[in-house]
């Protein structure tokens, strides 16, 4: 399979229109502390509309805790996150507002064991005006966008690792969410089902202006980002993209 065409770095997709110039993500301050250790130290982090951007750094470091952080799954100890102009800390554990803004893609897939893959990506969906029909034909076009169409009635325990994440990541596209949040969206895959997964956010990104802030460590999400940031020391730093 060819591999997937890079996205403009330097050019994220914005908008005129003054009703969206705020920030998809902004962060300002963060800090998040465990017992006596302090894992984000005041961060400060703006991602742009229709922005790429990967978080790298060392196991601990703080990466997934950010993204729960901004899903709304877990409350910082000081400082501000807004998402599209509103406050996270409105909606902490509010499943509302993770079906309608965001899609979170889990690095150990969380993925339902007694329901198919086409059950599992449909939970995403449940709350919203669609009918049982509407959700299913929803969650067949996804795993068949990502080339797991013969899969849909397969549970999770039948699948292999890489099969699983792409249900995952089918599952946090249900609601066609505006932000992305994706931890090791790519790591269990091989070259061929990386590159189909890489091909979908292209996509996600350039057609629907989606915003997506992914943490990896895998080289391949390059070809796509526009930024590569590292969290060091409780501490967000940019680092080029070779």
């Amino acid at each position: 399979m060819s591999e997937p065409s890079s996205i403009n770095r330097s050019e994220p997709t914005t908008s005129s229109d003054p009703t969206t110039a705020t920030a998809a993500i902004e962060i300002e301050g963060l800090v998040k502390r465990f017992g006596r250790r302090t894992v984000l130290d005041h961060v400060d982090l703006r991602v742009e509309r229709g922005e790429f951007v990967v978080l790298g750094g060392s196991s601990g470091a703080g990466k997934s805790t950010l993204l729960q952080l901004i899903a709304a799954l877990d409350q910082p100890d000081g400082g501000r996150i807004t998402v599209n102009g509103y406050d996270v800390g409105h909606h902490y554990g509010e499943s509302t507002f993770r079906r309608q803004t965001v899609g979170m893609v889990f690095q150990l897939h969380n993925l339902v064991p007694r329901l198919t893959a086409r059950q599992n990506v449909e939970l995403a969906l449940f709350g919203t005006q669609l009918n049982r029909r509407e959700r299913v034909t929803r969650a067949d076009e996804l795993l068949a966008e990502l080339g797991l169409a013969d899969w849909s009635a397969s549970r999770p325990s039948t699948m292999s690792g890489g099969e699983r994440q792409r249900v995952a990541i089918a599952r946090a596209l249900a609601n066609h969410p505006s932000v992305l949040l994706a931890d090791e969206p790519t790591g269990s895959l091989d070259d061929a089902s990386a590159a189909v997964a890489l091909d979908v956010m292209r996509r996600l990104v350039e057609n629907e202006g989606v915003t997506i802030l992914a943490i990896s460590h895998d080289e391949r999400l390059d070809v796509l980002a526009h930024r590569r940031l590292v969290m060091e020391d409780g501490q967000i730093r940019d680092r080029p993209i070779r």
